[in-house]
This record gives C-alpha cells, sequence and structure tokens, in this order.
C-alpha cells in the first residue's frame, strides 16, 4: 500500500481570528497565511494540504476520524483545547497518523494553564513559539518522520 500524499492541517478555536486577535502574541498573519505556509510547505514534498479550522471540538474531531483513510500524518494547533480535550487527544491516538504539534506562541512562557498539553504525549513533532513560520517547519519535521529519516 502506498502512503497517502496529503496531510490534514487541523486548527482549533480561535484560531479564524489570526490576525485581529492579539496580534502581539500571535501576529498579523491570518488563518489564510498559515493554510498557505503549510500547503507551500507540503508541496516541496509532493504532498497535499487538506485545511480544517473550527470552533467546534466535534467537527475537529470528524475530521481527525476521516483522516485516517486519506492522509499522511497530521498538523495541528489545537488553541485552547490542547488543554482542556482529552477526546480531541484520542481521536488523534486512535487514528494511527504521525501527528504534529504546533503553537504559535511558546505556550510555556505564558499564563500556567497553557503550560500542560493533552496534545503532547500523542504527537511525534512539536513546534512551540515559532510564530506562523512554525507550521513550515512542522512540515518539514513530519515529513521526515513519515519517510522514516527521523524520530520527529
Amino acid at each position: 500500500m502506498t502512503t497517502p500524499r496529503r496531510l490534514l492541517l487541523v486548527n482549533g478555536p480561535n484560531l479564524n481570528l489570526l490576525g485581529t486577535r492579539q496580534p502581539e502574541i500571535y501576529g498579523r498573519e491570518t488563518l489564510a497565511d498559515v493554510e498557505r505556509i503549510t500547503s507551500d510547505a507540503a508541496a516541496r514534498f509532493g504532498l497535499e494540504v487538506r485545511a480544517i479550522q473550527s470552533n467546534h471540538e466535534g467537527v475537529l474531531i470528524d475530521a481527525i476520524h476521516a483522516a485516517r483513510l486519506d492522509c499522511a500524518g497530521i498538523v495541528i494547533n489545537a488553541g485552547g483545547l490542547t488543554h482542556t480535550s482529552v477526546s480531541l487527544r484520542d481521536a488523534l491516538a486512535s487514528v494511527n497518523l504521525p501527528v504534529a504539534e504546533v503553537h504559535i506562541s511558546n505556550i510555556r512562557e505564558r499564563e500556567s494553564f497553557r503550560h500542560f498539553s493533552y496534545i503532547e504525549d500523542v504527537a511525534v513533532v512539536h513546534v512551540i513559539g515559532e510564530g506562523v513560520p512554525g507550521y513550515a517547519r512542522a512540515v518539514e519535521r513530519l515529513i521526515e518522520v513519515i519517510s522514516g529519516r527521523a524520530d520527529g
């Protein structure tokens, strides 16, 4: 069986407001910029990206479940769900795909409730605090894992 040539890009609650929401923390780039940067990075490796953003946890879980059928991996910035959602973590663990966790800001240097990630233990790649360009780095590192050239 050949490896699917697609990645799922998941962006969680409030990431639709990128560019206007707390630009001093998240910058001026928009969700469209995130999707373009991620798609461009994947295209360099011959992969396409299916992007989803939702403020609703169940929509994200459904997209993750569907990814098991046609994706080689998942890049996720779960937003606030990172720190609260066991269900999202379990969905990621259940699809048997490598996961790259991305955070635009450094969650370890912010409020204490942001220091814990339910996704951390199921992700093989972690890119934290590198801004929007971190999505491209997450794709590159995830591709290394998928192709067997790295451990994450």
